[in-house]
């Protein structure tokens, strides 16, 4: 009963959402006084746009509200507009419950949602599916983000509410063993990870002093793990050192002030005692290492001007701050970094990555050419498996970063990875056209260079289909096509096989490709392409004269047998269109083209054999087995009737002199033969 209720007063608030924007519209429609104008208005919130100013009469509306309706409505309006992120109905309702200087909350002042969107008086909705609230048109997003007279300084009053309800004594004793907010505090992972976000943009006195309250004891509360889960997911599974120790400890109050970047904060915990600026948390990070990766570049400023502090201080996995803000693209954070002449641009991590490296992959392309700029920075360090800065750009297809790096006259653009690979070879398995033909333009590069299997940077633009790049590698005239791998594959095998048809068409137009060159197991790109049921590669290599239709492979299957045997009819028809074709050939087992055929059940394949003057229907295998008795064996009665008509063909008779097809007995044609027919 009670779940009818519920469907029925969530479907009757939506219907009141939907109203109340029909209602805006049509007012704000009416608003405009000629047709112009009012189709004008219509068309730009068909767009969504053109409704900011419909929400003035609703929102006087809701301010005029008697009693307490007034402050509920705004401050929900307020979180939900200013919130870091969607807020859940449950988490708005508890922080709506919380009063400035509170020491505990009053279960009492709670307020019911249904409550909340009453007197929000529509503006406000909650999604069914994920009970997140939202505000009921983005268009009022703006509104309420822009409109500095709705709200007197809301950051700081959200900050403060935050703080006040951290500060609860029973919040404060929630069990560290926790690692997702309880059922009765479904607010405190809000305000564990966004309370600084707040404070950092308006910073009161009192939010001051409810922060420095907070921090007392930082890395002994529930607050201190919940920010850092949210933050790495997977600190979740780190143990603890020693039984019921929490195993996120040693983040400070300095490691939360310089992880928010509230500098004031962070002076007033440094003036308070004496603090080690080096000391580190749980995974090696110091305070200047959260600043750095935060991007807070006030902070710091702050923190590398104190005495003793240590811009190069590793953490568990041998990331500095400089590596940190490298990675997260904090420029200003950088360059503030770098100014420092004792911090050191080439320390690598435990993967052997640098800042520098970093900065490549993440394509912060900035923060590259500032520490390009540095006179002892070595731009051709590898990672662990001989990943250079330019082998990472040019594969990740950062141009910018690519041409920075080029620029640099210690450059090594043919430096290859574990694996034998040249950043060439990567950007051309990638289709980077760009950064191919930056590569190509250095007169160092090799593009015949060879990895680990024998392939070049042609192989792996021809395999992966990258028209462009192949284009641009066939004009080099020193570009070997027949080069092979250690497969016995060549490019125009590897396009064949993926039936990659532009790319076998541009390799076919060059005047010394080899189109016979076979792999260790006999197989060329025809026999592949015919395997593959790639007609288009077919089609072009047999109006090659010098191709070899016949060319069997190590089980002596020509591209006929596979074509056969994979059931690719049409390219079966465009085999036999050669006329130097040989439709008797034998595979290792005796087994001709027709053998197959009729064994796998292919009658329209059968025909086009038998059509063929030159067909042997007779043909046996090594075991004495016909295509006829293949085609018994398995109930192909069609193929039998086709068989036993063929023109060449006479019917081996039974010791009463029947044929082998009037055993079926016309009457019941889907019989299994005998096993004397079988024999026979």
């Amino acid at each position: 009963m009670s779940s009818f209720h519920d469907t029925c007063k969530g479907s009757s608030l939506t219907l009141t959402t939907r109203f109340l924007l029909v209602s805006l519209n049509i007012s704000a429609i009416l608003g405009e006084v000629t047709i112009y104008q009012r189709r004008k208005r219509l068309e730009e919130m068909t767009e969504g746009r053109g409704l900011e100013d419909a929400y003035t009469p609703t929102l006087t509306r809701i301010r005029s509200q008697g009693g307490g309706k007034s402050r509920l409505g705004m401050e929900a309006l307020m979180w939900i507009s200013h919130s870091e992120r969607p807020l859940k109905a449950l988490e708005l309702c508890q922080a709506l419950g919380v009063e400035r200087g509170d020491t505990d909350q009053n279960a009492g002042n709670i307020p019911a949602i249904e409550t909340v969107l009453r007197c929000s008086l529509g503006l406000i909705t909650v999604e069914p599916s994920s009970s997140t609230v939202r505000l009921v048109h983005f268009t009022l997003q703006d509104r309420l983000s822009n409109d500095s007279s709705l709200f007197r300084r809301p950051y700081s009053m959200m900050a403060e509410v935050c703080l006040t309800f951290l500060n609860f004594q029973w919040v404060r004793d929630l069990s560290t063993a926790l690692c997702s907010p309880p059922t009765g505090a479904p607010f405190v992972g809000y305000a564990s990870c966004y309370w600084g976000a707040h404070a950092r943009k308006e910073l009161s006195q009192r939010v001051k002093l409810l922060a420095l309250k907070l921090l007392d004891g930082y890395d002994k509360h529930i607050y201190s793990k919940l920010l850092l889960i949210h933050q790495r997911p997977q600190w979740e599974r780190r143990r603890p050192k020693r039984e019921g120790g929490n195993a996120l400890e040693g983040f400070t109050a300095l490691h939360g002030a310089a992880y928010f970047g509230i500098v004031e904060i962070a002076h007033a915990l440094l003036k308070a005692r004496e603090w080690d600026l080096n000391a580190t948390d749980f995974a090696g990070h110091t305070a200047l290492a959260w600043a750095a990766r935060e991007g807070h570049e006030g902070m710091v400023k702050m923190l590398l001007e104190r005495v003793g502090v240590n811009p190069n201080m590793p953490d568990e996995n041998g990331l500095t701050p400089l590596f940190g803000a490298a990675r997260e693209g904090h420029e200003r954070v950088v360059k503030t970094l770098l100014e420092r002449n004792d911090v050191d641009p080439n320390t690598a991590d435990q993967q052997g990555r640098t800042p520098l490296s970093i900065a490549a992959r993440k394509g912060c392309e900035g923060v590259v050419k500032m520490l390009l700029k540095q006179v002892d920075i070595n731009p051709n360090t590898a990672e662990r498996i001989g990943l250079t800065p330019l082998f990472i750009a040019a594969r990740d297809r950062h141009e910018g970063i690519v041409k920075a790096l080029l620029e640099r006259g210690d450059i090594d653009s043919n430096v290859v990875n574990k694996y034998g690979q040249i950043p060439l070879f990567r950007a051309a398995c990638g289709g980077h056209e760009g950064v191919v033909r930056m590569l190509l333009g250095r007169n160092e590069i090799n593009p015949d260079t060879q990895d680990d299997d024998g392939q070049t940077s042609l192989f792996g633009a021809a395999q992966n289909g990258r028209e462009g790049v192949v284009k641009m590698l066939l004009e080099r005239v020193d570009i070997n096509t027949n080069i092979v791998d250690k497969h016995g594959q060549t490019p125009l095998f590897i396009a064949a096989q993926k039936g990659h048809e532009r790319v076998v068409e541009m390799l076919l137009k060059q005047v010394d490709i080899n189109l016979n060159t076979a792999k260790k197991d006999g197989l060329t790109p025809l026999l592949i392409a015919a395997h593959g049921g790639h007609e288009g590669v077919v089609k072009m290599l047999l109006k090659r004269s010098d191709v070899r239709p016949d060319t069997a492979n190590g089980a002596g299957e020509t591209p006929l047998f596979t074509a056969i045997r994979e059931g690719h009819e049409r390219v079966v028809e465009m085999l036999l269109g050669r006329v130097d074709i040989n439709t008797n050939i034998v595979d290792k087992h005796g087994q001709t083209p027709l053998y197959i055929a009729a064994r796998k059940g292919h009658e329209g394949v059968v025909k086009m054999l038998l059509e063929r003057v030159d067909v042997n229907s007779d043909t046996t295998d090594l075991v004495g087995e016909t295509a006829l008795s293949q085609a018994l064996n398995c109930g192909h009665h069609d193929i039998v009737k086709l068989l036993s008509e063929a023109r060449n063909f006479t019917p081996p008779l039974d010791g009463v002199g029947l044929t082998a097809l009037s055993l079926l007995g016309p009457s019941d044609p889907d019989q299994r033969p005998s096993k004397r027919i079988r024999r026979l």
